[in-house]
Order: structure tokens, then C-alpha cells, then sequence
């Protein structure tokens, strides 16, 4: 199929989301201050609805197929972004970073996100284009990262990662925090904060993630410009999701399951896709039941309260 975006779409959407960025950081939340579980519901519900006004919009002007493709990319992305808050959760604790600051911290590394991300889609786009046996490579990819994470989920190592190590090497970085501030100048000279370094640590992260999420929106589209917008719409929330959700992490222990089987159904999709046609209706309904489903599991059957021994019976 060809695609739905011209380059001026493209620009549009672009200038649209800068925009709305803008707005977020420059007017409200000029002021760094932590977020609380009501505010994050707010924001959460804003960037929901902003997405599905847009699928409305893609459903009228392009089509049901383009509708649902966009639906079932955003609805992969955005249960994928929940695996990247428990990594958040990870590194903006081993950072020690201050609830005040992690908006502006996961502010910029939403951005990074987003200019990684359009390289990455256009990489791919290119790549399946000019040469086809790629849709088993990404296809290859997405069951192995499925199963992997089924059998061992990721745990980030901060301490560990390259990109910080060398950034310690190269860079002098500051004792403590200096606000919102990722440098700052100390005898004349300019070092990094605690910030900048978990800035890289979050970006760096994203990438890693990207490397899965992209190939599996492209196992339910071959548009590109489906495939930007849906990613997107899925990044813009994730900020909001993350102050909505990191105290409650724990509770949806099934959900990882349900990624896995997702990753593992999409990356099969793609190694079969010159044999089987899978329509898109049908991969839709099967992403959604195996998320909603683990979702559901994990309420209904939660993780067992760790009983307390009786006084008198603790190890010495």
C-alpha cells in the first residue's frame, strides 16, 4: 500500500506536536513541581482522547484499514511503554532523582525519544522497501525479544551502562542536584549534574526500546506515516502514565506476559506474511485480548501479601 503521508502531513504533525510541547513545558509546567496521581489521571485522559480524536480523523480521511492499523499500532506502543516505566522507575530511583524534577527529566527525554524514533521509522521504512527479506529479520527479533522477556524480564543496570560510564570519564559531574539544571558552572568551568546523567540513561534506555516497538507497528502497517503518528501519540502519554502508574507497578505482575505474547504473535505475523495474510481486524482483536487479558489476570488473581512470621520467630 502506499502511503497516506505526504511530506507536508508530515511537517504538520511535526509542527502539532512541537507545538503541544511547547505548551507543556513553557505554560503548564513552567514550574517544577511533582506531580500527583490526580494530575498525572488529567494529563493521562488528555493525551488518550488527543489520540483517538486523531485515529477519528485517520479513519475518515484515509479509511477503516488505515483507522484500525493506526489503532493496533498505538495500542502495541502504548502497552510497550508500560515496560519502559518499570524502567523508569529503576533508573529515577538509582539517580535519586527529586519528584520536582523528573517532569522536566522525562520531558527532554521525550523529546530525544521522539527524533530517535523518526530515524529509526524512516530507516525502517527504507529498509523493507529496498530490500524485502527484512520482515523476517524484524520478525525474527520481535519472537526472540518476546521470549526473552517471558522468561527473563529486563532489569536495568545503570551503574553498568556504557553510555554513563564514559559520560563519568569524560564529563565532571557535580556532587548534587542544582535544580532543574543539567549543568552548571563551578570555578569557571562547566560540569553536569546527577540530571544530565540520568538523561542519558533514560535515552539511552529508549533506544533500546525502540529497536522493538518500531519493528512491531510495522508488523500491523506497512505506512510509515501510520506508523510515526501512532508511535508518537503513544510517547506523548507516556510521561503522564508514568506518575499515574509507578506506585502501582506491582500490581499488573501478568502484564509482562502479555507484552511477550504480543511481541511473539507479531513477530510471527511478519515471518509468515508471504504465506499467511493476517487482516488487520483480526491482529487487533488478538493484541487487545492478550493485553486486556493479562491486565485482568493481574487483578484478579494478585500477588499474595507477604505474611509477617509471628513475634517472637524471627531469624536472629
Amino acid at each position: 500500500m502506499e502511503s497516506v503521508g505526504s511530506p507536508a502531513l508530515w511537517a504538520l504533525f511535526t509542527l502539532f506536536v512541537a507545538g503541544l510541547l511547547a505548551l507543556d513545558l513553557g505554560v503548564f509546567h513552567r514550574r517544577a513541581h511533582a506531580i500527583q496521581p490526580r494530575e498525572a489521571l488529567g494529563w493521562s485522559v488528555f493525551w488518550i482522547t488527543l489520540a483517538l480524536g486523531f485515529n477519528v480523523l485517520v479513519w475518515v480521511w484515509f479509511g477503516p484499514q488505515r483507522g484500525m492499523e493506526f489503532f493496533a499500532g498505538y495500542l502495541i506502543e502504548k502497552a510497550l511503554s508500560v515496560d519502559n516505566i518499570f524502567v523508569f522507575v529503576v533508573l529515577l530511583s538509582y539517580f535519586q532523582v527529586p519528584a520536582a524534577y523528573q517532569h522536566r527529566l522525562l520531558f527532554w527525554g521525550i523529546v530525544g525519544a521522539i527524533v530517535f524514533r523518526i530515524l529509526f521509522i524512516l530507516a525502517g521504512a527504507a529498509l523493507l522497501r529496498a530490500f524485502h527479506p527484512v520482515v523476517y529479520i524484524f520478525g525474527g527479533l520481535l519472537v526472540l525479544t518476546g521470549i526473552r522477556l517471558l522468561r527473563s524480564p529486563h532489569r536495568p543496570e545503570p551503574g553498568r551502562n556504557p553510555v554513563i560510564r564514559l559520560a563519568r570519564r569524560i564529563i565532571p559531574v557535580a556532587d548534587a542536584y542544582a535544580g532543574g539544571a543539567f549543568t552548571l558552572l563551578v570555578g569557571g568551568r562547566r560540569v553536569a549534574t546527577p540530571l544530565l546523567l540520568a538523561l542519558l540513561a533514560v535515552e539511552t534506555t529508549d533506544i533500546v526500546f525502540a529497536v522493538d516497538s518500531i519493528p512491531a507497528i510495522f508488523a500491523v502497517t506497512s505506512d510509515p506515516f501510520i506508523v510515526y503518528t501512532s508511535n508518537i501519540f503513544a510517547i506523548l502519554g507516556l510521561r503522564a502514565l508514568y506518575f499515574l502508574l509507578a506506585g502501582v507497578l506491582d500490581r499488573f505482575h501478568y502484564l509482562k506476559v502479555g507484552l511477550s505474547l504480543v511481541l511473539v504473535f507479531v513477530g510471527l505475523k511478519m515471518l509468515a506474511s508471504d504465506v499467511l495474510s493476517v487482516p488487520i481486524g483480526a491482529s487487533l482483536a488478538v493484541i487487545a485480548v492478550l493485553i486486556g487479558g493479562s491486565v485482568a489476570a493481574s487483578l484478579l488473581r494478585p500477588v499474595p501479601e507477604p505474611v509477617a512470621p509471628p513475634p517472637g520467630t524471627e531469624p536472629l
